[in-house]
């Protein structure tokens, strides 16, 4: 076993089951990006970021994502599409195979830790096939000092091959693609695919069991910022809805793009120390940070190049509409240190509407922000997930149910909770279309959703006069500072106003279809945010 870089104390990698090998340990990303350069696993860009293709896959599989159901998770998770239950001894299994696979190959690992929050810190060890995979483990997770690594003891074990290909009939896989977690070994197996956002996913998985189960603190699929005051606020949504962009403020600190913990003392912490942009029609005038952030050390998934250039060619969706780039954190000028924020005052529940019906922007009573927090209504937008071509409505419990292990009430009840202690404002965000459902409206501009966001942050929305909406009933400004006032009701952005109710009563009575799961655990308060539906006749 020939082995390079810093090795922590712990045991060697041998004690895995793989006894020969080329291993390198915590490389830096100078020398990983090289080696993916070397192998052909990459390309250089005019920005120095470097560029890989993913493979076969260029999203997540959530039907390929399985649980193992043992003493630990039998009683505990919500067995359900995204919660697939999976056979321990199955799981042994696989786990000895993809280690026999690895033998004599070279790979890389990489000690990091999730959660900035020193109190719930858990440190995760990743072995990766490829270098480029490896990149993104240091860019994505809180990077330990070179001392803390020397003194490194692994909790969790992720292994990452993409390269190998399960045998359904015998391993009890879906396909030959798959992503399983062990709570009880605390090791989590992915392979067949090469898409890097399973890996992030699966550590998310984990930790929206083990936080609110075992913790007491609400795990959140969402990122956050911090303004000139201390002032938290919260962006909720699915991959796609605005998360990464709206939390990228100049403004204001960012705390973190995707995934965050609120503990019972009013923290807000991020789990991770890097950030996962989506990157289709990136440009430098609408999304400085970002843009800027692609830079020597950056990773980017599955983009195109401008004909005969290494120049990035943004809006090129040939391959997917999911390109990414991962960078550390601190690639962002404007950042919190460590990734931590208190003072909570701001929820946004982001949403893609399709079908242009609900407001740009609107705020919510606690009735109602219980009621869209379960429902969880969004598109997904092309690319986020395998066979999604366009935007498709769907309802996801929490804005995360494919990571959410446990029963969406829990995580609810928590929030609930938190918002009334906390006394925060929560609005929903319509990030989607406008004047029409997609296909006839027009996508919601980012610049007056940034506006629209920034005039509630700031407190101009505090005295401007709000009307409810006919069906949904939550509350809608009827001025805002530089936005148009006609969008501010999505009706009169209709040609049709009669269609335009039409298409309401027909989302309204998908949210009540949807949401007649969880009616039997919501309480009266819930139940009154819901929206109201005419009777037919």
């Amino acid at each position: 076993m020939l082995e390079f870089g810093i090795r922590s104390r712990s045991a060697g990698i041998e004690a895995l089951g793989i006894p020969e090998g080329k291993v390198y340990w915590n490389l830096p990303p100078e020398q990983l990006t090289m080696i993916a350069l070397e192998r052909g696993q990459a390309k250089i860009t005019k920005s120095g970021a470097i560029a890989v293709d993913t493979g076969e896959f260029t999203g997540r599989s959530p039907k390929d994502k399985f649980t193992v159901k043992d003493a630990i998770t039998e009683n505990a998770v919500w067995w359900n599409n995204f919660n697939i239950p999976f056979d321990a001894a199955r799981f042994d299994q696989l786990y000895k195979k993809m280690l026999r696979y690895l033998n004599g190959k070279e790979f890389f690992v990489r000690d990091v830790y999730a959660c900035a929050d020193p109190r719930y810190r858990m440190n995760i060890r990743v072995i990766n096939e490829y270098a480029w995979s490896n990149l993104f483990v240091y860019n994505m997770f809180i990077r330990p000092t070179e001392q803390e690594l020397k003194e490194f003891e692994p909790e969790w074990l992720v292994v990452n091959a993409p390269g190998f290909l399960a045998t359904p009939a015998e391993d009890g896989t879906r396909q030959h693609n798959f992503s399983i977690i062990d709570f009880t070994r605390k090791i989590i197996l992915i392979g067949g695919s090469g898409y890097t956002g399973e890996i992030k996913k699966g550590i998310f998985t984990a930790l929206n069991f083990i936080l609110p189960h075992q913790k007491n603190v609400l795990s959140m699929h969402c990122s956050a910022n911090e303004g000139e005051k201390g002032d938290t606020a919260i962006f909720f949504g699915l991959s796609g809805t605005g998360k990464t962009t709206l939390s990228a403020d100049p403004n204001r600190k960012l705390i973190g793009d995707d995934e965050h913990g609120w503990t019972s003392d009013n923290v807000i912490f991020n789990f991770e120390g890097g950030c996962y942009a989506k990157t289709i029609n990136l440009s430098e005038e609408k999304e400085p940070e970002i843009f800027h952030a692609i830079k020597a050390g950056a990773l980017l998934e599955n983009i195109i190049c401008k004909s005969g250039t290494n120049e990035v060619d943004f809006s090129d969706c040939s391959r997917t509409e999911n390109t990414r780039v991962s960078y550390p954190i601190d690639f962002i000028e404007h950042i919190t240190k460590p990734s931590i924020g208190r003072n909570p005052r701001n929820i946004f529940f982001l949403t893609c509407d399709a079908y242009g019906v609900l407001p740009p922007i609107a705020k919510l009573t606690p009735g109602q922000a219980a009621f869209h927090f379960i429902s969880g209504y969004t598109a997904k937008v092309a690319g986020t997930e395998a066979d999604v071509v366009e935007p498709t409505m769907t309802f996801s419990a929490c804005f995360g149910a494919p990571f959410m292990p446990l029963h969406p009430t829990v995580y609810a009840e928590m929030l609930s909770k938190k918002m009334k202690e906390a006394n925060v404002n929560v609005w929903l965000v319509n990030t989607g279309w406008s004047g029409g459902p997609y296909g006839t409206g027009k996508r919601m501009s980012l610049k007056y959703t940034r506006a629209l966001i920034t005039a509630a942050l700031t407190g101009a929305l505090d005295t401007v006069i709000f009307r409810p909406h006919e069906v949904f009933g939550i509350a809608m400004p009827t001025t805002c500072p530089e936005v148009p006032a006609e969008i501010l009701n999505p009706r009169n952005t209709w040609g049709d106003s009669e269609e335009y109710d039409h298409k309401a009563q027909f989302l309204a009575e998908a949210f009540l279809k949807n949401f007649e799961k969880f009616a039997l655990h919501a309480n009266e308060e819930i139940l009154k945010g819901a929206p109201q539906v005419k009777m037919h006749a």
